[in-house]
This record gives C-alpha cells, structure tokens and sequence, in this order.
C-alpha cells in the first residue's frame, strides 16, 4: 500500500525546514504510533523502517518517550535464550 500526504504549501515548507527528509519522518511517526497503541509489533516496526535490528528500534523507541511492551513471557524467553547459549548459568 503507498500512502500520498497531500499537504498545503506553508506546512510542508515549515516542515521540511525542521525535517529534511519529510518522507522519513512521517513514516517513522506512523510506525511509533502503530507500535504505542498495540497496532503493530517490534518486528513489524523493525521492518516497516528498515532497520537491521531490534535495539534500533529500541532506540527509536525511546528517542519517542515509548515504552517497550515487554512480557513477563518475553523476560523467561531471553533468560533461557542466555543460559543456552551460556551467557547465564543453568538453574
């Protein structure tokens, strides 16, 4: 799907003045604000802008003053990812 902004002369000049490249941040705008109200996920965020990995987006993230939505789940996952690969002793 494309998306086309059709914006009136004088809000596209102030915001380019603020934002050189005007495309990115409108998409980087949508993609935060997917992510904050549950819309989209970290992966589809991470696609959405292009980015190589999920710290980018974490980065992102909290340029933007949003929390992650980490789970309990999510926590056990990492935590038994590490202990397999021997980042953290076994239980």
């Amino acid at each position: 799907m494309q998306v086309t902004l059709d914006l009136p002369d004088d809000i596209s000049e102030a915001l380019q003045g603020r934002w050189p490249d005007l495309a990115k941040q409108a998409l980087e705008a949508l993609a935060v604000e997917g992510y904050r109200t549950g819309a989209l996920t970290e992966n589809q965020v991470r696609r959405l802008l292009g980015l190589e990995s999920r710290f980018e987006v974490h980065a992102i993230l909290k340029d933007h003053r949003v929390p992650l939505q980490y789970t309990e789940s999510d926590l056990e996952d990492d935590l038994a990812a590490h202990r397999e690969i021997g980042i953290l002793r076994q239980r």
